[in-house]
């Protein structure tokens, strides 16, 4: 299996540069750049095929910025993650305090990991 994903059109075997993905709700068809992981339910065109993409009639086509170069994290990007770190390594204690105490601690949670909880069994 080659390492570079290719157009999903029958026929085609070009390197894929962009996703197709449906928004079947909004009868919308958004094209926007190559995304990460290859999904099931999207599909990855070359450039050609992502130029004559046509939607059907009734739909919209939005086709997203195009990402020619590759994406730089601009400041606001590096500062929130910067401070996502530094909330995830300060002690328990210390992130109740930080919020002043304006919530309040559930009855049922035991301990707290991350975004995870442990709850205690309503039968106790």
């Amino acid at each position: 299996m080659s390492p570079v994903r290719r157009c999903s059109r029958t026929a085609c075997g070009r390197p894929a540069v962009a996703t197709l993905t449906y928004v079947y709700a909004d009868s919308t068809a958004v094209l926007g750049p190559l995304a990460t992981y290859a999904e099931p339910h999207c599909y990855d065109l070359c450039a050609e095929h992502s130029e004559r993409l046509t939607a059907p009639r009734g739909w919209e086509v939005v086709r997203l910025a195009d990402a020619s170069g590759p994406a730089r994290p601009s400041g606001d990007d590096l500062e929130a993650l910067a401070n996502a770190v530094r909330e995830a390594a300060r002690p328990q204690e210390r992130a109740a305090e930080a919020g002043g105490g304006a919530r309040r601690a559930d009855p049922m949670e035991v301990a707290r990991r991350g975004h995870l909880r442990v709850l205690r069994s309503p039968d106790s």
